[in-house]
């Protein structure tokens, strides 16, 4: 839609388009998409606008002033990013649930590397005895997209074979309190890794080891969205996820 705005406080000024573009700097074609609402001025030249039409950026642009803050909180939501899920310090990995008190949640399809630490399961299992809600999430072995996944990283049936594998490793802990376990037959774009408001985001890339694809490291803050898709996509997932019994 028209800026109407925009148009109306350029006609008080006695600017035209040609005179605006050449005041800025710019493409007298920027300013026609700007008026008609096409695109919005980078910061820097809504700024320069604003002061030149004497109006508020607010005012001329009340949405795009929403953008940049949600843009702004989603920036200091990201704590770091590693480009690979390897480089992450062991040390980084038990921090990150010795944090969490009251909800604790891993999203994978094995995992396996987080099951084969005994020192982190005793962090789990201390945890749950503590009271936090500790939920653990791994593929079915049996689903196709276990087998596609397989297929993609041309390793056969290995991911099937490291779920079961995970399944017996964490057998101490499927009964102890506050742990649960469940099946998820869900296409995994990123393995979720939550302690309360912390989160590690491993992104899956087509063909690409988990192990070697980028991890973000995450902390939700007031008012910010990023870290909230996540933690939202664990809660979906973990819905229509089945139990997981003793195999």
């Amino acid at each position: 839609m028209p800026n109407e705005r925009l148009r109306a406080a350029m006609v008080e000024q006695g600017l035209t388009h040609h005179a605006l573009a050449e005041e800025l700097g710019v493409n007298v074609k920027s300013v026609e998409r700007w008026v008609v609402g096409a695109i919005v001025p980078f910061p820097r030249n809504r700024h320069r606008l604003a002061v030149r039409l004497s109006r508020d950026e607010s005012y001329l642009w009340p949405d795009a002033l929403t953008r940049d803050r949600a843009a702004a909180l989603a920036e200091s939501e990201v704590v770091r990013i590693y480009p690979h899920r390897a480089d992450v310090p062991a040390d980084e990995w038990r921090q990150l649930f010795e944090d969490g008190n009251e909800d604790i949640g891993i999203l994978v399809y094995a995992g396996l590397f987080l099951a084969e630490d005994s020192g982190l399961q005793r962090v789990l299992r201390k945890k749950g005895k503590a009271g936090a809600r500790v939920r653990i999430l791994l593929g079915d072995p049996d689903d196709v997209h276990i087998a596609e996944r397989s297929e993609e990283e041309g390793i056969g049936d290995a991911i099937a074979a490291k779920i079961r594998n995970a399944q017996v490793l964490y057998g101490g802990l499927l009964h102890a309190p506050g742990i649960e376990f469940r099946l998820h037959r869900t296409v995994l774009y990123n393995s979720i890794y939550r302690a309360d408001d912390r989160l590690f985001v491993n992104t899956h890339i087509y063909g690409l080891p988990a192990a070697q694809a980028p991890l973000w490291q995450l902390r939700k803050i007031p008012g910010g969205e990023l870290a909230g898709h996540y933690l939202d996509s664990f809660e979906r997932v973990w819905a229509d996820a089945t139990p997981m019994t003793e195999s």
